[in-house]
C-alpha cells in the first residue's frame, strides 16, 4: 500500500512509515493542486499538515485513497464531506498538540500581561523606558475560558497555578467534570462580564460568523485582554480594533488569523496592544514528533491491521471491539439490505432501536452497517464512512434508540423504515453459533434465517397455501432451505420467509402471485 506525505512532517514519523512493512511511502511537499489531482490515484493513504487543502477536487480523483491522516487537531483544511462521501476516513493526532499550545497559551497571557514583546523591541531599539509598560499580574485575576476540552483543560491547570479564578463556557462539560477541573461553568454573558483575561479554545462556528464581533466585545468587562490560539475566524478583526481604540479591550494575543499566512498589511500588525505571532500553537519539535509519530502510526494500524483510532467522520473502533460488534455489523446489513427490498418510494426516515447487551455496546458502526444495507442497491460504493452523509444529503432522518431490557433475546436490532409508501419495520437476533434471523417482521414473530434468496410472501393462514407454494416452487426447480411462518391468529394474515436455493424467475414470481389465497410476493437478495 502505498502513502502519500504532502506537508513537512517530523522525519521520526516518515522512518516509521518508511520501515513498515507492505507500506511505502513517497514525501512530495509544495505540490500545487493540479499536480496533487494527478497522482493522487496512485495512494491508499495521505498524510497532511495544514498546508496542503485537501479539497473535494482532490478527493473526487482519490479513486483507491482509504483515509486522510492530519498530523495534528484541526482539520479546517479538509473537506469532510467530501471524504465522507468518498467513503475515506479522516483521522487527527489531537493528543501531540495539547500541551504545546496550552503552553503557548500560557506564554502569550504572560506576554500580554506584562507586555514584553514590546518592551523587548523598544530594548533592542536602544530605548529604555520601563515606565511605559506598566503591566498587570495574573494573581487572582479571573481567566474566562470557552471551550473546555484537552487544550482548554490544560490551560485550566496551568492557570491555577498562578493563583487564578477560572470561569469557563462548554455547553458539554457536566458540573461534575468542572469540579474535578476547578473551575466555575457559567453562560457565555457571564463569562464575558466577568473575566479579566478571556482565553479561546472552541472550533470555528459552523456557519464562519466571528464568536467574538461587536455586541460580544460591548458586554465585555472594560479592560479584558483576549488570548486566541483556536481559530482565527472566531474574532472579527475590525471589532477586536475598534473595542482596543476605545478602551473597552485592554489587549489582545493573536496566534491564528482569519487567513494564513497573515498579509504583512494587516491592519492588526498596526495597533501596539496587538501581539502576533505566526501561528506557533504546536511549533515545539516535541509537539512535531508526538503528531507525526501518533498519525503514522494510526496510517499504519488502519491500513493493516483495520483499526480505526482519532477519526473525526466514523466512529473510532479497535480490533477487538470490531470483533465484539461484528456480528452484529453483519445482521445490520442485512436487515437494511432486507426491508430496503420491501418498501416503495423514497425513505424519509429510519429509526433503529438496540435492546439488551448489544445496547452496552458501540451502536454507531452498526447503524452505519444498517445504512450500508438500505442503499447498498440502489448506490454505487457505498460503504460504512460515506453511508451516513449520503443519508444526510438525501434529507433522510435517522434516529437511534437503546434500552436495556431483555426478553426472549438476549439483544435485539429493529430497523424501521419510514417512506412516502407507509412503514416497514425488521427486528433481528444474534443466535448462539453468530447466525443472524430475523425474530420479527412488521407485527409477525417468527425465527427467519436471513440467507443470499429469500421469498416474503403475504398469504391468509389457511390450508393448502404451503402446498401450492411447494408446488410452484418444485415446477421451477427451486429447493427450498428453510421456511418461516408468523401469523397473529389462525386463518387470518400471515408472513411467511421461505429461504431458497437460488434466485427466482419472473415467470416464478408471477405463478406464485396468481395462487390463490398468496396476497403478495417480494424476492429478497442479500
Amino acid at each position: 500500500m502505498k502513502v502519500l506525505v504532502s506537508d513537512n512532517l517530523s522525519a521520526v514519523g516518515v522512518d516509521i512509515l518508511k520501515k513498515e512493512s507492505g507500506i511505502e511511502v513517497d514525501v512530495k511537499t509544495g505540490l500545487p493542486k493540479e499536480e496533487l489531482i494527478k497522482i493522487i490515484a496512485d495512494y491508499d493513504g495521505l498524510i497532511v499538515r495544514s498546508a496542503t487543502k485537501v479539497v473535494a477536487e482532490i478527493i473526487q480523483a482519490a479513486d483507491n485513497l482509504k483515509v486522510i491522516g492530519r498530523a495534528g487537531v484541526g482539520v479546517d483544511n479538509i473537506d469532510l464531506a467530501a471524504a465522507g462521501a468518498k467513503g475515506i476516513i479522516v483521522m487527527n493526532a489531537p493528543e501531540g498538540n495539547m500541551i504545546t499550545t496550552a503552553e503557548h497559551t500560557m506564554a502569550l497571557l504572560l506576554s500580554l500581561s506584562r507586555n514584553i514583546p514590546q518592551a523587548s523591541s523598544t530594548l533592542k531599539n536602544k530605548k529604555w523606558a520601563p515606565k511605559e509598560f506598566m503591566g498587570v499580574e495574573l494573581f487572582e485575576k479571573t481567566l474566562g475560558i470557552v471551550g473546555l476540552g484537552r487544550i482548554g483543560s490544560n490551560v485550566a491547570e496551568r492557570a491555577r497555578g498562578f493563583k487564578m479564578k477560572i470561569l469557563a463556557y462548554d455547553p458539554y462539560v457536566t458540573q461534575e467534570r468542572a469540579e474535578i477541573l476547578g473551575v466555575e461553568l457559567v453562560e457565555m454573558k457571564d463569562l464575558f462580564e466577568r473575566s479579566d483575561f478571556l482565553s479561546l479554545h472552541t472550533p470555528g462556528l459552523a456557519d464562519g460568523t466571528p464568536l467574538l464581533g461587536k455586541e460580544q466585545f460591548d458586554q465585555m468587562k472594560p479592560g479584558i485582554r483576549i488570548v486566541n490560539c483556536a481559530r482565527g475566524s472566531l474574532i472579527d478583526d475590525a471589532a477586536l480594533i475598534e473595542a482596543i481604540k476605545s478602551k473597552k479591550v485592554a489587549g489582545a494575543a493573536l496566534d491564528v488569523y482569519h487567513k494564513e499566512p497573515l498579509d504583512l498589511d494587516s491592519p492588526l500588525l498596526e495597533v501596539d496592544e496587538i501581539i502576533c505571532t505566526p501561528h506557533l500553537g504546536a511549533s515545539t519539535g516535541e509537539a512535531q514528533e508526538k503528531v507525526a509519530t501518533s498519525m503514522c502510526d494510526q496510517i499504519i494500524d488502519y491500513l493493516k491491521y483495520g483499526n480505526v483510532r482519532n477519526a473525526v467522520n466514523v466512529p473510532s473502533i479497535d480490533a477487538e471491539t470490531l470483533a465484539k460488534i461484528q456480528p452484529y455489523l453483519t445482521l445490520g446489513e442485512d436487515l437494511g439490505q432486507f426491508v430496503s427490498q420491501l418498501i416503495d418510494g423514497p425513505v424519509t426516515r429510519v429509526d433503529i432501536q438496540y435492546k439488551g447487551e448489544v445496547s452496552t455496546m458501540q451502536i454507531k458502526p452498526v447503524t452505519n452497517a444498517i445504512l450500508k444495507g438500505l442503499f447498498n442497491r440502489s448506490i454505487d460504493e457505498i460503504n460504512m464512512v460515506n453511508a451516513p452523509f449520503i443519508a444526510k444529503e438525501r434529507g433522510i432522518e435517522v434516529q437511534e434508540s437503546t434500552s436495556s431490557e431483555v426478553h426472549e433475546y438476549t439483544s435485539t436490532v429493529q430497523v424501521q423504515i419510514i417512506s412516502e409508501s407507509g412503514t416497514r419495520k425488521v427486528t433481528g437476533s444474534i443466535f448462539g453459533n453468530g447466525d443472524s434471523r430475523i425474530v420479527q417482521f412488521d407485527e409477525y414473530h417468527m425465527e427467519a434465517v436471513l440467507s443470499k434468496n429469500m421469498l416474503v410472501l403475504n398469504n391468509m393462514d389457511v390450508p393448502g397455501v404451503i402446498g401450492n407454494l411447494g408446488n410452484i416452487l418444485g415446477k421451477n426447480k427451486l429447493n427450498i432451505a428453510g421456511f418461516h411462518l408468523g401469523r397473529q391468529k389462525e386463518e387470518g394474515k400471515a408472513i411467511s420467509i421461505v429461504n431458497i436455493d437460488s434466485p427466482p424467475t419472473t415467470e416464478t414470481l408471477r405463478a406464485l402471485r396468481d395462487t390463490s389465497n398468496i396476497l403478495s410476493v417480494d424476492s429478497v437478495t442479500l
